[in-house]
């Protein structure tokens, strides 16, 4: 069954029929963590890095920031019988859609940043990626296989 993720929200799923998907990536990130022994996978759509711009909107919606979604994406595998060992992350996203030296704000490449030193303090590598560049993506994981792709510009890939 088909599971949609929208901006600012997170799925887990151990249902081996279940296919998470996310639509529109362009500077939020896209983030799967699986694991294949246990067979649970969850998807996270981040828009911002840091919940400390705005903590009223991260206690609402915590995964609109990375900082607050990572951890509860790990915390409901765990809850589903995941393990912090076999996790495989795999992330899309992380765009400059403006395609423009004038990207003030670098939102994917901040969004990346705190991913990627979160993980890296708990222990966490990711597995694959397809960030950055200025094309929006659409994202799934099918939680039977594990499998992860990425759609761009209509071109299907797995990750």
């Amino acid at each position: 069954m088909k599971q949609i993720v929208g901006i600012a929200e997170m799925l887990v799923s151990k249902q081996a029929g279940d296919e998470i998907i996310t639509y529109a990536l362009g500077s939020c990130l896209g983030i799967t963590a699986y694991d294949p022994v246990a067979r649970v996978g969850g998807l996270l759509h981040v828009m911002l890095p840091l919940s400390t711009i705005d903590p009223d909107k991260a206690s609402q919606k915590p995964y609109m920031f990375v900082d607050t979604g990572l951890p509860r994406l790990f915390l409901e595998s765990y809850k589903q019988g995941a393990r912090k060992s076999r996790m495989i992350v795999k992330v899309a996203g992380g765009a400059n859609l403006q395609n423009s030296a004038n990207d003030h704000f670098q939102i994917g490449k901040r969004n990346l940043v705190i991913l990627r030193k979160m993980l890296w303090k708990n222990g966490v590598l990711i597995k694959a990626q397809d960030v950055g560049g200025s094309c929006s993506r659409t994202m799934s994981l099918n939680i039977a296989s594990g499998e992860v792709s990425v759609k761009t510009n209509g071109v299907l890939k797995a990750l």
